[in-house]
């Protein structure tokens, strides 16, 4: 006797990154669904309200098309004070990044909203504190030779070589990878997609 149907997931998002961190909880995406939306800030606005809105805009997107499934989405923003740092998509971005990042405190916002088959919506921002040793010209070259800024938030990974330069952090480290784990494992035994045992 076979057992219930599993439930479907689909990723709103095309982060390898979240892909990786959901199957560290267990969780196979169905699908991924990249959402289009515009990510560019509106005027004056702060860093956790802006990973939130992103977040929810991106579930948003891709719910009315896929009524029976859970749609998760997430998006990852970097904070300088009031300061929203953009992904770097290029070069002179990553090095303007990590030179203001170089010696000073930031903080990583990561907002997540999962959205079940019947409309319920869940969302929330998780938050982590760091700080980013002060960088030597070198070490900065070092870093953007290497690559790894390409398309990351605030210019750097924290998987990879630039996790050398936090000298502190205070949270969720998955939050800073680009998904909460903790949290978002709790939003989908929340919501019925799983137990917590299985998926689905």
């Amino acid at each position: 006797m076979s057992g219930p149907k599993p439930h479907t997931l689909i990723l709103a998002s095309a982060s390898p990154r979240r892909l990786e961190l959901l199957a560290r909880i267990g969780v196979r995406p169905h699908k991924v669904m990249p959402a289009d939306i515009d990510e560019t800030p509106h005027k004056d606005e702060l860093p956790k309200p802006h990973a939130l809105r992103l977040a929810i805009g991106k579930a948003q997107a891709v719910a009315p098309d896929n009524k029976d499934a859970f749609i998760l989405s997430a998006d990852t923003v970097v904070g300088v004070g009031r300061r929203i740092l953009p992904k770097a998509e290029d070069v002179e971005t990553a090095r303007d990044c990590l030179e203001l990042l170089s010696g000073r405190a930031h903080r990583v916002f990561t907002g997540v909203c999962l959205i079940a088959p019947g409309g319920q919506e869940i969302s929330r921002v998780v938050e982590t504190r760091l700080k980013m040793k002060r960088l030597s010209m070198g070490e900065i070259n070092m870093y953007l030779d290497s690559g790894e800024w390409d398309g990351k938030a605030g210019g750097y990974g924290i998987q990879g070589l630039a996790g050398a330069f936090i000298s502190h952090i205070s949270g969720s480290y998955s939050n800073v990878v680009g998904l909460p784990v903790y949290e978002t494992r709790n939003m989908l035994i929340g919501s019925g997609f799983f137990t917590g045992k299985t998926n689905g």
